[in-house]
C-alpha cells in the first residue's frame, strides 16, 4: 500500500529527512512517534505529494512520486486515493458539516448532490455525529469537529487515511472521541498512517510503530 525507499530531504542545507524507508501493508495502521522536528509531518506531507524532497521513491496507493515536483495530474490521483486529516481540522465555517462532507466528493468525482449528501449522513453516523449533520463547525466541540474532518476524509473513499497530530490540539476527553473513532477504522482494516505524539494512541490502534529521531527512522516494530 505505501513503500517510502531511501527518502531524503533538507531545508536550507539542515537535513529534514535522512535516507528513510517505510512500508505498510493493506489494512496495517502505522503510528509514527519520535520528538518534535524529529521529521514526522514532513514524511506524512511528502508521502502526500504536500512537499517535495530529494531523493529516493513514494509508492502509495498504486502511485510512484519521486524526487522534486510531481505532476498536478498525479497529486489530484494520490489525493483522490490517499486522504489526509490535520491537526487544525480546516473545515468550511459557512458550510454545514453534512455539506463539509458532501463537497469533495460532490465536486471531485461527480456524484449527484443527494447520494453525497447520504454518503455524507452515512458517515457523521459512523463517526457518531448524524444529530450534528445541520449543525456549523463553530458550534462544536474541537473533537466533534476532527470527528467530521475524519468523516469528510472518508468521504472519497480512500485506500488509505493519513493523519498529523489528529489529537495534539485536544484535550483528553476529546483526544478519547477521536481515538475511538480511529480505532473503530482500525478494526474495520483501513490502512491508516498516523503522526502523532499521543502514546496510547499508538498503543491502542497501531500495528506497527515507527520511531523518528532527527529525520531518521531509529526504530521499527510492534506497540509492545
Amino acid at each position: 500500500m505505501i513503500e517510502v525507499v531511501g527518502l531524503s530531504k533538507a531545508r536550507a542545507g539542515v537535513t529534514a529527512l535522512a535516507d528513510v524507508d517505510l512500508a505498510v501493508r493493506p489494512g496495517e495502521v502505522t503510528a509514527i512517534i519520535g520528538p518534535s522536528g524529529s521529521g514526522k509531518s514532513t514524511l506524512l506531507r511528502c508521502v502526500n505529494g504536500l512537499e517535495t524532497f530529494d531523493s529516493g521513491s513514494i509508492s502509495i496507493a498504486g502511485h510512484r512520486l519521486g524526487p522534486g515536483p510531481q505532476p498536478p495530474r498525479l497529486l489530484e490521483r494520490v489525493r483522490r486515493d490517499a486522504g489526509m486529516v490535520f491537526q487544525q481540522f480546516n473545515l468550511f465555517a459557512n458550510l454545514t458539516v453534512q455539506e463539509n462532507v458532501a463537497l469533495a466528493p460532490r465536486v471531485v468525482t461527480g456524484i449527484s448532490p443527494d447520494d453525497a449528501a447520504r454518503r455524507a449522513l452515512r458517515l457523521l453516523d459512523r463517526v457518531g455525529l448524524a444529530p450534528f449533520a445541520a449543525a456549523r463547525p463553530a458550534t462544536l466541540s474541537g473533537g466533534q469537529q476532527q470527528r467530521v474532518a475524519i468523516a469528510r476524509a472518508l468521504a472519497m473513499e480512500p485506500q488509505v487515511i493519513l493523519f498529523d497530530e489528529p489529537t495534539s490540539a485536544l484535550d483528553p476527553a476529546m483526544s478519547e472521541e477521536v481515538l475511538e473513532v480511529i480505532v473503530d477504522l482500525a478494526r474495520g482494516g483501513q490502512t491508516m498512517v498516523v503522526v502523532t505524539h499521543d502514546h496510547a494512541l499508538a498503543r491502542r490502534a497501531a500495528t506497527q510503530i515507527v520511531e523518528l529521531v532527527a529525520g531518521r527512522v531509529t526504530r521499527v516494530g510492534p506497540p509492545r
